[in-house]
This record gives C-alpha cells, structure tokens and sequence, in this order.
C-alpha cells in the first residue's frame, strides 16, 4: 500500500485527485497540510486523516511515501523540491512551475532524489488525442499547416463559480491562460511539437488583475501554426479540436464530442465528404493511476515530464509575450 499526503486543497481539483487516491485499491491517504490550516483541518478531518500545521513536518513522517500537491501554482518550486529532498514521490496539478527556470529546478530536485513525479495532464490519455495524434501521424490530412485548440467556461461570470484567488497573480502566476489553456497548450505541443515562437494577447473581461480571456499563437519554422485559446467568460464555448493540413481536416467537438475527418487521403470518402470517425480508441490509465505504477515498478514518467517541461516553456513565453506585447523565442528563455 502507497501512503500518499494531500498537501493543500488549494486547486479547485483536490476534491478529484483525493477521490482518486481513495478509491485506487493501491493508495491510502494518511495525512493532508494546508498553507490555510482552517481548510486544511476541516478537509483533513472530512477525510479522517492527521493534519500537520507544519509542512516539515508531514515530511518528515517515515511513513508518507508520497505527497498529492494542490497548492498555489506559485508555491511548487519551494514545495515540490522540499518533498524530493525529504524522500516523497510527487503528482502534482498542472502546471510544474510558471518559468522554466523555476521548472528546471524542480527536475533537477526530482532526479538528484530518486522519486517519481508524474504530472496531471489529462487529455493526453483521451480517446479523442489519440486518435487525432494517430491521424497526424499517418499524414491523413497530408502536412499539418493548422492545430486550433479551444477550452473555455464561464467562471469569471455570472455567480462566478471559481474562487477569487484564482484571480490573485501572486498565487496563480496568471489567470485563464495559465489554468484552462494548460490543456489547449499540451494538446498542440503534441499534435505540432515545440514551436519556434509564441505570441499571445490576453483580455480582461472582468477587470481582474489576471486575464480572463486568451489567446496564444506558436509558430513553426515550417510555416505550421498553432492557436491556443482559453477564457473564464464564456457560458457555452465547447472544448474544440481543429487540424488542416494539404490534403483534408479534422473537427472534434464543433459542438459534439465527435471526430469528423475530411480528406483526400481516405477511403471510401476520398475527399468528397465528411467521415464520421466514431470508433475511437481506448482512453490510456489516468494520470494518477500512471503514478502509483512508476513508483511500484520504479520506471519514470519519461514522456508525461517532458510534455511538462514543455507546457512551462510555452506558458512562460505567452505569459511573457502578453506582457511586452511582441513574439518570444522559446530559445531566449532562461533555463
């Protein structure tokens, strides 16, 4: 049995990784610690565990194996890296860090200790990417000249359902981007590889001091673009998958959660239609479920670590674009 620690209910999304390391017949939770002892102590006690007012000290607990991160984007450096020095394995939430700099240091940390890091990035393991991946790599749209990637809800709005500290810079190192565009930005890195360049421009809808609305652009030296949106101001905008190339397209979710392909390269269409390709593939083991196996079979997160050190290169640059208002070279981040 893998003793794990909540550490932090922060994210909006601790109440799922704790379900999952509840109901994983490999895992228990033992223990939670909280930078909000209120909140800590209360979800803590919902879940039956010890609550530790002092991080170093959960850490210091011979009998945590390895720790659950929630906490504030911001605080991941100073936490991840304490962990690994202390011997705990670590999934933790999108993303690793805000910079690469910050990034590197955190992998470094990881493998200097031996523990096992796997990173929530969801959509990778969906029937849908794999199938649009597979496609791609067939060149069954010939060569990709487009990816589009949209994720968006209404957050910001209305009763306004996300909580105010997802609006607070210091904690969150920026706002719909950095959070919802993680998957529309992992999800083109995969389908188009790393860019040269990302450009983004972001929108403040709600007047927040973190943008609510977004939009980055990644370009490739072969002429291929990709277009990253993301926003916490619109009640009905579907999650959207676009990709063209020379000889045809491919749609999921316009607004079914259906993948339509069109071209020249397929039979029996050969072009002349939109085919509905309704068998998909089966969704890969979650994230989490990957994690209990690398530390039970001491293998490594290899391609899970490398698309997360790639979603904080493009995030640190279309952060840093929206702020100068020019393209960032990928190449002129410090590492």
């Amino acid at each position: 049995m893998i003793r794990v620690a909540m550490v932090s209910f922060w994210h909006v999304h601790a109440r799922d990784y704790a379900q999952q390391a509840t109901e994983h017949a490999e895992t228990e939770i033992v223990a939670a610690w909280d930078e909000d002892v209120e909140r800590g102590q209360e979800r803590a006690k919902a879940l039956g565990v010890q609550f530790y007012a002092r991080l170093d000290d959960l850490l210091a607990q011979p009998d945590i194996d390895g720790i659950i991160v929630n906490t504030p984007t911001t605080m991941h450096h100073a936490v991840i890296i304490e962990a690994a020095k202390a011997g705990k394995h670590v999934f933790t939430e999108k993303v690793i860090a805000p910079t690469l700099h910050e990034c590197n240091e955190i992998l470094a940390a990881i493998e200097q200790a031996g523990v096992k890091l796997t990173v929530s990035l969801p959509r990778l393991n969906a029937g849908y990417t794999l199938a649009i991946k597979d496609i791609l790599e067939r060149k069954l749209l010939g060569e990709t000249t487009q990816v589009r990637v949209r994720l968006s809800h209404n957050g910001a709005v209305g009763k306004g359902w996300l909580p105010n500290y997802f609006f607070n810079l210091a904690l969150c190192g920026g706002g719909a981007m950095i959070d919802l565009g993680c998957h529309p930005m992992y999800l083109t890195r995969l389908f188009l590889g790393l860019p040269e360049s990302v450009s983004a421009s972001y929108g403040y809808v709600t007047g927040r001091e973190v943008e609510d609305n977004a939009v980055a652009t990644l370009r490739y030296p072969n002429g291929a673009l990709g277009i990253v949106e993301a926003g916490f101001v619109n009640s009905f905008s579907p999650f959207t998958i676009e990709a063209h190339g020379t000889e045809g397209s491919l749609l999921y979710g316009t607004p079914e959660d259906k993948l339509l392909i069109r071209s020249t390269q397929m039979e029996p269409t050969d072009g002349d239609k939109w085919y509905d390709k309704t068998q998909l593939p089966a969704e890969l083991p979650g994230a989490f479920q990957q994690w209990v196996g690398h530390i039970q079979h001491g293998s490594t997160a290899t391609e899970n670590i490398q698309m997360a050190l790639d979603l904080t290169r493009l995030m640190e640059a279309a952060n840093l674009s929206a702020r100068a208002g020019h393209i960032v070279r990928l190449d002129a981040l410090t590492h």
